[in-house]
């Protein structure tokens, strides 16, 4: 079968390797559609950051070279042994966290942070390739009301989810997103779904602009920066701020955004910044960190399936595997226009 291998930065190769067979506890599905992912593009530009190299990932066992996505769903085309639930041809939507189940975080249900933390894409063999593997807790089975252009979306859209959980958005508050990727255009979305009073959001690019307008942005502004978000905001400011780009200045925007007593929420994925702790303390706002996502897929498939919220606004181009280097990961580089590439293998 084909797949997209990743041997080194800069070294996405695609390749015919053996189909994998799914072992114990473990299905294989037949890939509809897999997502290119910020982080599957920081692993092309300049990896390894999270794909194992010298050792091999606990849950896993797997080192590079390996197949990447983690944003997939497909039907199971077949099951391995003590696997129930699931049959051939169940449409399916992968849920790509790794878990051990037996440390303390995953014994209290929090399993996103597993001592053994990973994604199939990254840390495994993912979904940019005809079939994949995954352990069978992974796959959630899809109503006939959710398509396969739905279920491709749902792996961001559940990191969205998950962050407005931990921020602990209350109807009538007022938001503001910045960096209008993937995840903060989904976090306009649901924020507003969700009973938001009003969400504003920044962002340089006037396509990603006019898209959280859509989605249910009352204002976007193209710098976050110099109080034009806050002005955006209303009154004291914003009740809860996301930043979703990974970067001390933007977080200092959303700080300087949020209101005294306001939240600040961690979804982009930075390095060491600084901060006014002087000033955090006085205005006693509170800093909250968002990863990956737990117990939010069911969520997300009643949203669509029993309200009918479309997910697919965020696509903007739908590839062949073949392809997937020049029109997924160069593409997504060189062009903010692009928000969301799906592959389909």
């Amino acid at each position: 079968m084909k797949a997209a291998v990743w041997y080194g930065a800069r070294d996405v190769r695609v390749v015919d390797v053996p189909a994998p067979v799914p072992g114990r506890g473990e299905v294989a599905i037949s890939v509809a559609y897999c997502g290119v992912c910020g982080s599957d593009l920081h692993e092309y530009a300049d990896g390894p950051h999270a794909i194992p190299v010298a050792e091999p990932h606990p849950e896993s066992g797997r080192t590079a070279p390996l197949v990447l996505g983690h944003e997939f769903c497909g039907t199971v085309t077949r099951v391995g042994p003590d696997v129930s639930g699931l049959r051939a041809g169940d449409r399916v939507a992968v849920e790509p966290h790794y878990r051990c189940g037996a440390c303390p975080r995953c014994r209290a249900g929090e399993y996103n942070l597993c001592r053994h933390f990973g994604f199939a894409g990254l840390m495994g063999d993912g979904g940019l390739a005809e079939t994949a593997v995954v352990p069978a807790y992974m796959v959630h089975r899809l109503p006939d009301g959710v398509s396969l252009e739905q279920a491709a979306v749902f792996e961001p859209a559940a990191v969205a989810l998950h962050a407005l959980h931990r921020s602990g958005l209350r109807a009538g508050e007022t938001v503001a997103v910045v960096g209008l990727g993937p995840i903060g255009l989904l976090i306009v979305q649901l924020a507003a779904l969700r009973g938001a009073g009003r969400v504003v959001a920044a962002d340089p690019s006037p396509r990603r602009r006019e898209l959280a307008l859509r989605l249910g942005a009352a204002e976007a502004v193209e710098d976050a920066g110099g109080g034009a978000l806050r002005a955006a905001a209303g009154g004291e400011g914003a009740d809860v701020a996301f930043e979703a780009v990974g970067a001390e200045a933007t977080l200092r925007a959303c700080l300087e955004t949020t209101r005294r007593g306001g939240r600040v929420t961690l979804v982009g994925l930075g390095g060491t910044v600084a901060i006014d702790a002087f000033a955090l303390v006085n205005n006693e706002q509170s800093i909250i960190a968002s990863v990956g996502y737990r117990g939010v897929h069911p969520e997300l498939i009643r949203l669509v399936a029993e309200e009918g919220v479309d997910l697919t606004a965020i696509v903007t181009a739908v590839v062949p595997l073949d392809d997937v280097v020049r029109d997924g990961f160069a593409a997504l580089l060189a062009s903010k226009e692009e928000i969301k590439v799906l592959v389909r293998p």
